[in-house]
């Protein structure tokens, strides 16, 4: 119900910008952990597109796809992860033709800077000095279901239900873990990097399948060049040394 209550509030965000949200405004609705690193390269963009303002919309990217589904105004969409895109295009929410996958990922489990339990592999979640660990809800958030994978990899998934804390995106996992909220979420590489003085990173955790991130023009946009114009400025070179100072990998 939480989930749904945010849901709806994002789709309600993005419909106040409907009466402005086209002419020389592009909006973008963009995966959580894309946050700080987008903001910049929409500065950038900005700069180079001068009468042009790039107006963001980040959540998880299962949100993300519902908000467009219903007609909230998005004229590009990066996704954190491929299933998720994958939908977009069988809805035909996306013009196929313009999507490409601009960056990857590393899943990680963090623990709070000052921690004095630091686990060694992911069977150690398994003891008494872990009670809560955050996890982005697999049903909308694409780390979580990253974390699920991990996590039956390492045959623990069922074993750890009792223990796991619920998340809306990546980012409110992030806030938990930095707030010694809990004793330890999954998060992105990327994520980890942005609070180092608050979280440290315990473990890499490897996946079934690899982390990618998608971006294409979203199909109803009323801008369309100046959204594939947004999409080659995210796989601009400069665009990829941004990313990859704010912990992402080249695709």
């Amino acid at each position: 119900m939480h989930a749904l209550r945010r849901s709806c509030c994002l789709f309600l965000l993005a419909g106040a910008l409907a009466g402005k949200a086209y002419g020389d405004e592009l909006v973008v609705s963009a995966a959580a952990s894309l946050t700080d690193a987008f903001q910049e390269i929409g500065r950038t963009f900005e700069a180079g597109h001068p009468g042009n303002h790039v107006v963001f919309n980040f959540a998880a990217s299962g949100p993300l796809l519902q908000q467009i589904a219903q007609g909230a105004p998005a004229d590009v969409f990066a996704s954190a992860d491929e299933d998720t895109m994958d939908r977009a295009q069988q809805q035909k929410l996306i013009a196929a033709a313009t999507r490409i996958d601009f960056a990857a990922n590393t899943l990680v489990l963090v623990v709070p800077a000052a921690a004095k339990a630091v686990p060694g592999s992911p069977a150690d979640l398994l003891g008494p000095a872990f009670r809560r660990i955050a996890i982005g809800n697999p049903a909308t958030v694409p780390a979580g279901r990253y974390a699920r994978q991990a996590l039956d990899l390492a045959g623990i998934g069922s074993r750890l239900e009792q223990k796991l804390i619920p998340a809306d995106s990546v980012r409110q996992v992030l806030s938990y873990v930095a707030r010694g909220e809990v004793d330890a979420g999954f998060v992105y590489a990327s994520d980890a990097a942005i609070e180092r003085d608050k979280v440290r990173i315990a473990l890499k955790l490897a996946t079934q399948s690899p982390i990618r991130y998608p971006i294409a023009q979203v199909a109803a946009s009323r801008l369309p060049t100046l959204a594939q114009a947004f999409i080659a400025e995210v796989r601009s070179p400069a665009a990829q040394v941004t990313l990859q100072r704010y912990g992402f990998a080249p695709p």
